[in-house]
């Protein structure tokens, strides 16, 4: 299985994607390049507006637009005009610190988790934007908040922190937040690269993007078996969602970082948008209902 390249972005550090299933687009980031993408694979178009400060993580937004996970907190950003929002900051006592990755559940909370930008310390932590605006730490202590994702019962949730090289599960409650009973359910430290974004199939399989990897694997967290690797043609491949009609095309997003080095004169479509169609389907990316 080969993925195309269905858009050659160069982006810095291309990440956070999520597919907007009304609309049939695709939003992503390039977090150091500030900026929020709208891929319209129909039109084969990309529109980029710009937010101004780093941006970790976009979501649609029931009453329109997009909500983002940027660098000073919460925002809701109108994708026509760049206007933007801003909700709320839970670590304005933090200023090195950034919000990395985020996805909604089922119930239309936004989980979104920091990360030290400068990757010294473990000054991160794992935040619940409720409906209401209101907002729960949920977890403390993290090296490079990353990939989320739920099983289809809403009964568990995967996390992962790149520093600790696994992916973890937590009992889940759509009605509460409150994530019990935390285990290893992927052990990374075996592989090429770095665990980054993450997103699961229909069939509860899970698939992690590899910073300095070149891959997307297939894992399945009930036996923490390696089923599956995507190769791809670029070293820092961050992470993966779902998309298309049948929600049966894999979009990944990848990086060149620090922009146009040596290091990336064998990687030309390093930051570039990929595709795959698979014969498996994914999970839907799922509204904030606030």
């Amino acid at each position: 299985m080969k993925p195309e390249l269905v858009l050659d972005a160069k982006a810095i550090l291309g990440e956070g994607p999520s597919w907007d299933e009304e609309r049939q687009v695709l939003y992503w980031v390039d977090v150091l390049g500030q900026k929020v993408h709208i891929f319209d694979p129909n039109m084969g178009t990309d529109r980029v507006v710009s937010t101004g400060q780093y941006v970790g993580a976009v979501v649609p937004c029931k009453s329109g637009g997009v909500i983002v996970a940027m660098q000073n907190g919460f925002y809701k950003l109108d994708l026509e005009n760049g206007h933007s929002i801003h909700l709320a900051d839970p670590e304005a006592h933090l200023p090195l610190n950034r919000f990395n990755d985020g996805k909604c559940d089922a119930a239309g909370r936004f989980w979104a988790g920091t990360m030290d930008m400068s990757e010294q310390t473990a000054s991160g932590a794992l935040y619940c934007l409720e409906t209401s605006g209101a907002i729960h730490t949920v977890e403390e202590n993290i090296g490079i908040s990353n990939g989320i994702a739920w099983t289809q019962d809403h009964q568990t949730m995967y996390f992962i922190d790149t520093w600790e090289q696994k992916v973890v599960a937590y009992d889940f409650d759509l009605e509460a937040i409150a994530l019990r009973n935390k285990r290893t359910v992927v052990d990374f430290s075996g592989e090429e690269g770095f665990p980054d974004g993450m997103t699961i199939d229909e069939e509860g399989m899970l698939w992690i993007a590899h910073w300095d990897g070149y891959q997307v694997s297939r894992w399945n967290p009930r036996t923490g078996q390696k089923l599956d690797s995507i190769l791809l043609p670029v070293a820092r491949v961050t992470s993966c969602v779902f998309g298309g009609k049948h929600l049966d095309e894999l979009y990944i997003t990848t990086a060149r970082h620090n922009g146009i080095t040596k290091e990336y004169e064998d990687q030309p479509f390093a930051g570039g948008l990929f595709r795959l169609k698979l014969d498996v389907k994914g999970t839907p990316t799922y509204r904030y209902e606030g």
